[in-house]
């Protein structure tokens, strides 16, 4: 594996984890990334850096941000948010991933792409929720800044520093499982 298929890699996963807090945002750094040739797509996905994927992903990230500030509108945005981070995640790294086999590509496209993705996005909509129902909706714009920023902050150090971005990401995923862990019911003891 070359030193290019490892940063393709850490590109994509860095870029999937994006996607877990805001679907578009990082589909369009990846488009104006590949718009002004910072990053070369696979061939079949070169269509992310044309002009209309780049307004149209443009557009479709402003509406997502904004929607996200209405409370209510962003728990039922986030009853579809799980799904399409996980189809997002995974294209995301198909489009990315650079120099293996195409078995190799789907594989860790699906479990690293998706999967990043999902996870992440299923924590944010558990904390979107938690947020709605203890403080009635008013701390939903709060989750929501903090959720765009950070998709903003991941998708720019992936493009620009893929490498960080990967420790990023496995720093987030420790701290989703270290909450999951304290929040996880405990099963009563038998006696």
């Amino acid at each position: 594996m070359t030193i290019e298929t490892i940063i393709s890699i850490c590109l994509g996963i860095g870029l999937a984890a994006s996607v877990g807090f805001r679907v578009f945002l990082p589909l369009f750094a990846l488009s104006l990334a590949s718009y002004f040739d910072v990053w070369q797509l696979n061939e079949s996905w070169q269509w992310i850096g044309s002009t209309t994927a780049l307004i149209t992903l443009g557009v479709a990230t402003l509406v997502e941000v904004f929607a996200y500030f209405i409370p209510y509108i962003d728990n039922l945005l986030d009853s579809i948010a799980v799904p399409l981070a996980a189809l997002a995640g995974t294209a995301i790294m198909m489009s990315t991933v650079a120099d293996l086999s195409p078995v190799v590509t789907w594989a860790l496209a699906i479990i690293a792409g998706g999967g990043t993705a999902a996870a992440i996005a299923g924590t944010s909509s558990t904390t979107r929720l938690a947020s709605t129902a203890t403080t009635g909706g008013l701390g939903n714009p709060i989750v929501s800044t903090l959720e765009t920023g950070t998709a903003t902050v991941m998708s720019l150090i992936s493009i620009f520093l893929p490498v960080v971005a990967i420790i990023l990401v496995v720093i987030i995923l420790l701290i989703i499982f270290k909450l999951y862990k304290k929040f996880k019911p405990t099963k009563p003891q038998n006696l």
